[in-house]
């Protein structure tokens, strides 16, 4: 009989992974560098086919109980110019990261999974048994770049409260854009991603957030306080679509690859992309398939899952941060009901 899986990772992919792995009786390994709870710099509302593989593991009242709440309406906002509210084509699930990634690792747990915390996997990410789950690849740093991508994210502090116009808001600039979000106990969640060239350093991160002078974003903001506690960042983040088969390591989640967070579907994909990977361990472990085809079988069905989508998130990506479009031609996408739902379906 094979080893245990071992799991390197314990975020959303990693812990789904885990879950599933154990439901059907597979003995799994979480090594998890970090502790809980924690705050991670993240968008906090699964959208897409994420929450169908959450019901099939019999996740939705879990998260439900812990205080998750639905989002249905959007807002996008450029300048001043926004677009109209719209309803998502399905309500959305937010539920902060604190809660939720404690609650899947309790679950986890309970179901006789093993959970190694503050314990980082320093072994390589290519052995036999073994699946990266490890969250973002950074980009590499280069003097020559123009640019890197930076995420900062915050809750604000309840004592001072912000309204907003739709349940999820898209606030764009010329270096990129950041997303509030209505989450569990009333709060907002504050996530943006930025373009930083060496050149345009803000005084701090939390003005990152707070968007530009005269922006919607800086009136919805600029007075509000952050929760300390919640605040959090990334640099480097690494936005180039990556093919699994093209990996010498078995990965699933950011580990494998980053969509834009624009499209809200980055949750989703690490609660897919786990759900791929549960059968073709399962028989891994049972015997029925080598190790070879197995990690075979869930690079082919992420890719099979994600080219197309990725592709698409790209131009919605470039569309959103390009400098060649603006003024009335950025207004009129704004508006374009036909457009929103042509990328909201093809980068899900």
């Amino acid at each position: 009989m094979p080893s245990p899986v071992t799991i390197i990772g314990g975020g959303l992919a990693g812990l789904t992974l885990g879950i599933g792995l154990r439901q059907r009786g597979v003995p799994v390994i979480v090594r998890e560098a970090g502790d809980y709870p924690r705050h991670r710099v993240c968008g906090e509302f699964i959208s897409g086919s994420g929450q169908a593989v959450l019901e099939r593991l019999g996740l939705i009242a879990h998260l439900q109980k812990t205080g998750a709440v639905y989002a249905r309406t959007t807002l996008f906002v450029y300048g001043g110019a926004q677009s109209p509210i719209r309803q998502l084509a399905a309500p959305a699930l937010c539920l902060s990261r604190h809660k939720m990634d404690s609650l899947l690792a309790e679950i986890f747990q309970q179901l006789g999974g093993e959970l190694q915390v503050n314990s980082r996997w320093t072994a390589g990410n290519t052995g036999e048994g073994i699946i990266s789950a490890s969250g973002r690849r950074l980009q590499s740093a280069d003097k020559n770049e123009r640019a890197r991508w930076f995420g900062v994210k915050a809750h604000v502090a309840s004592s001072t409260p912000v309204e907003l116009e739709a349940d999820l808001e898209m606030h764009l600039s010329p270096d990129g854009y950041v997303g509030l979000s209505r989450i569990d106990n009333g709060q907002v969640n504050v996530c943006g991603l930025f373009q930083v060239r060496p050149d345009s350093r803000p005084e701090s991160k939390t003005e990152w957030l707070r968007g530009q002078p005269g922006s919607l974003l800086r009136e919805r903001l600029g007075a509000v306080q952050f929760e300390t506690d919640s605040f959090c960042s990334v640099a480097g983040i690494q936005l180039k679509p990556q093919r699994a088969v093209d990996k010498k390591e078995c990965c699933i989640g950011d580990a494998l690859t980053m969509t834009p967070p624009v499209t809200g579907n980055g949750m989703s994909m690490a609660f897919e992309s786990a759900e791929m990977a549960i059968e073709p361990l399962v028989d891994y472990n049972r015997g029925k398939l080598s190790w070879t085809n197995a990690h075979r079988q869930i690079a082919l069905r992420c890719d099979a899952a994600f080219s197309r989508r990725l592709a698409w998130a790209r131009v919605l990506q470039w569309m959103i941060v390009s400098p060649s479009i603006h003024g009335g031609l950025r207004k009129f996408l704004l508006h374009s009901d036909w457009l929103w739902k042509l990328m909201f379906a093809q980068t899900r």
